[in-house]
């Protein structure tokens, strides 16, 4: 049974998908003060957040069984995705949910910063009829300026081409090729501050993004600009703001997001050329059942082993997908672990290769499996597929990773090379008939083993009775073998001889075996 923790308000469909798994019960409430919610939070598995839950390192700290948290929309800025990933934690948002939601609302401000709506409401209730103070500008034929265009950068430059304008972008991540397909010219940040007559921002708030839009900025923008934010407060710089508003530079803004919310005192909304909204992107009927569906369902399937999407820190993997890659991921986790048992001295490097048919896929999870498996033997359960490579890192081991497509003897080949200060191994593994994992080289030595259950790696000259004696040993000590493979350089030069037993195979036979005639070393494996 799942514990799940909701801490904001979530859409009645939502609590449905999650109560009508038997599996699964929901602790459905909200607006729990932090010393609550770090009591309430002990016991449970999982734990739901919209905007208004401030999952801090405080938060984590007091969850002994939490593995999943989901947050309801798209921003994780009120997550400490680190504390969690050092943890094990897997943290997931729903990006899809508000795209709609959020692109209307930053159209809905630009218009009505272009036509002063607002303005023109409120003194018209109050009595007015004052047409000349509020003549507005047109939106076709200016430039608008798109800094991120992802989901919601997209579907607002949509919408702004449809109004007659031009659209230009900054992206790091978007290519020349995808922009020509949605008919936008892709340009330097620091172009599209220079010409843009409109400039609407879509980034996450992360510490690269903090103040992308402050004082240098606003003084390369043209006189007579429009800012509207609509992603995250903290992007926009709200004490240059304040002095570009004045000075008359920027010509008005709409800013749906603030640094500090709630913003209802915030200096900002003195001025008359400012249209603000308290935090209404994603405040439509449609997009609070759509988050709220969606992160019920990842949150089930992440719970219950059936797949996971959206993950922050993670790799994603779909349930048709996972069909694929599982026997990937199982081998290339039982190929770190035999590394793990066989190495000697402090790791330093992983080289990881990845060969054949195989580089198709996205194998960020294998690669992580990897890592998982190295770890594991030495660091136990506080390693898991979310920490293995944060951890990895922390301890100064360089993971690289290279791929391709060429296929020499197996049509696909995962390849592990370990490197420490005493040792340096290349394991490698496949799999026959696209399920049947095999271990087929050794460090130098090409061998045919079934990676599993109890393993003895061998190092001997290969002569004859290595054979016999070493099952004498094992008879004696009434130890079976299950299965046996050898590799050998040339006859009667170096060798590795690879046995799976049925059983654990104690330190003083290990000793006998590796006391043996011809035998240099012998080493237990378990998988």
């Amino acid at each position: 049974m799942y514990k799940v923790l909701i801490s904001d308000p979530l859409a009645k469909e939502g609590l449905q998908i999650l109560e009508k798994e038997k599996r699964i019960k929901v602790i459905n409430k909200p607006k729990l003060s932090v010393e609550e919610l770090k009591k309430e939070i002990k016991a449970c598995h999982g734990l739901i957040v919209r905007s208004g839950t401030k999952v801090t390192k405080e938060i984590i700290d007091a969850a002994d069984n939490l593995k999943v948290i989901g947050r309801a929309g798209v921003g994780i800025d009120n997550v400490d995705v680190e504390a969690a990933s050092r943890r094990g934690i897997i943290v997931m948002n729903s990006p899809g949910g508000n795209t709609i939601s959020t692109a209307e609302q930053t159209m809905s401000l630009l218009l009505a910063l272009s036509r002063n709506i607002p303005q023109a409401s409120a003194s018209l209730k109050a009595g007015n009829w004052d047409r000349k103070k509020f003549t507005g500008v047109e939106l076709c034929g200016k430039v608008l300026g798109v800094i991120g265009l992802g989901r919601i950068g997209t579907e607002v430059a949509k919408r702004a081409l449809s109004f007659g304008m031009k659209v230009i972008a900054s992206d790091v991540y978007l290519t020349q090729d995808k922009a020509k397909a949605l008919r936008i010219e892709l340009v330097e940040l620091k172009k599209l501050l220079s010409t843009s007559d409109y400039i609407t921002v879509h980034v996450p708030l992360t510490n690269e993004t903090r103040h992308m839009i402050s004082d240098k900025e606003f003084a390369s923008m043209k006189r007579g600009v429009r800012i509207i934010n609509c992603a995250r407060g903290g992007i926009v710089d709200e004490k240059a703001l304040s002095r570009t508003l004045k000075d008359g530079k920027v010509a008005g803004a709409a800013l749906d997001v603030f640094e500090k919310e709630p913003a209802n005192k915030s200096s900002l909304l003195k001025f008359d050329n400012l249209v603000a909204t308290p935090h209404l992107g994603a405040s439509t009927q449609e997009a609070q059942l759509k988050v709220a569906v969606d992160i019920a369902r990842q949150m089930t399937n992440a719970l219950l082993d059936r797949g996971l999407s959206n993950t922050i820190n993670v790799p994603c993997i779909d349930t048709e997908l996972c069909k694929t890659l599982q026997p990937y991921i199982d081998l290339g986790e039982k190929i770190g672990a035999m590394q793990a048992q066989l190495a000697s001295g402090a790791v330093e490097e992983v080289k990881i290769s990845y060969r054949g048919d195989l580089v198709e896929y996205d194998l960020q999870a294998v690669t992580t499996a990897i890592v998982k498996g190295l770890l594991t033997p030495v660091l136990g359960e506080t390693v898991n597929n979310v920490n293995a490579c944060v951890i990895a890192k922390e301890r100064g081991i360089n993971v690289t990773e290279s791929q391709t497509a060429y296929i020499e003897d197996f049509a696909n080949l995962i390849s592990v090379i370990v490197k420490s200060d005493k040792y340096k191994c290349e394991i490698c593994g496949t799999l026959f008939l696209k399920s049947e994992a095999r271990i087929v080289k050794i460090d130098r030595y090409y061998v045919e083993v079934t990676p599993s259950g109890y393993m003895i790696v061998i190092s001997n000259k290969d002569a004859p009775g290595i054979v016999g004696n070493i099952g004498t040993v094992l008879g004696e000590n009434k130890i079976n073998i299950a299965g046996m493979t050898f590799g050998r350089e040339k006859p009667g030069g170096n060798a590795i001889t690879v046995l799976n037993v049925d059983s654990e195979v104690p330190k003083e036979v290990l000793k006998k075996i590796a006391k043996l005639k011809n035998v240099v070393d012998a080493k237990l494996i378990k998988l």
